[in-house]
């Protein structure tokens, strides 16, 4: 059985995975430019996501309310990444 420690570890190391993946990606593909910013803003989009599953993990409902929860914070990520990257949207702040 996972405990909550494990648990909270493993939630936090996948977004800590992501960015280092990232920075080795930006150190040898040739075309992948980010700048420290882009490190940043990437950083606090998955760490507060991160954040934010595990606030609802620890909480006291039930297991289908967690399930719903966990995926609307996920799309909603999703969303939000793919609007910096590309602008499906057209927002001002789009990566297009």
């Amino acid at each position: 059985m996972i405990l909550e420690k494990q648990k909270t570890k493993i939630i936090f190391a996948v977004p800590a995975l992501l960015i280092l993946t990232a920075f080795f990606g930006n150190l040898f593909v040739e075309g992948w430019n980010w700048s420290p910013f882009d490190f940043l803003i990437a950083a606090v989009l998955l760490f507060g996501t991160a954040f934010l599953v595990n606030l609802v993990i620890r909480s006291g409902k039930t297991r289908v309310y967690k399930l719903l929860i966990c995926f609307a914070i996920l799309l909603i990520l999703a969303l939000v990444w793919i609007e910096l990257a590309v602008g499906i949207f057209g927002s001002p702040f789009a990566g297009s």
